[in-house]
């Protein structure tokens, strides 16, 4: 019995996450948390360095992983200064969306989320590589 519901518990984790996600982010399904999920990681992956990304990446269930580890640009430099304006507007169009203002409120959702699947030392380190503007918005979420 108690196999059963350790099994039925990690396969609801990102179920809950993605409730959660929805629920914070004031998207209207489950199929959007679970696209603003994937872009915002997308989009968070391509600010960090190779070193922090797989150190979170190791840390998250694998369908986040996934999302973190498969973003590539050929010949990419990281940003170091990127705001928070320009990182909501890349948000939303890998979401489909056009909206960076609104792009905040699932951004946020989905960065409190992955903080409560990561430890605090991992979560620090996310913090101190990321573009000043944007480590505001992962520290408040």
């Amino acid at each position: 019995m108690a196999k059963q519901e350790v099994a039925l518990k990690s396969t609801n984790d990102l179920t809950i996450s993605y409730q959660n996600i929805q629920k914070n982010g004031s998207l209207p399904s489950i199929k959007h948390a679970q696209r603003w999920s994937k872009a915002v990681l997308w989009s968070l992956s391509l600010n960090l360095s190779r070193k922090t990304k797989k150190q979170l990446a190791k840390a998250l269930p694998d369908e986040f992983a996934s999302y973190l580890t498969r973003a590539f640009w050929l010949l990419h430099f990281r940003d170091k200064n990127k705001s928070r304006q320009e990182f909501f507007k890349e948000v939303a169009k890998r979401a489909g969306n056009t909206d960076a203002q609104f792009a905040r409120m699932p951004t946020t959702a989905v960065f409190r989320e992955l903080k409560q699947l990561i430890d605090a030392d991992i979560s620090q380190d996310v913090a101190d590589d990321l573009a000043p503007e944007i480590r505001e918005v992962w520290e408040q979420a």
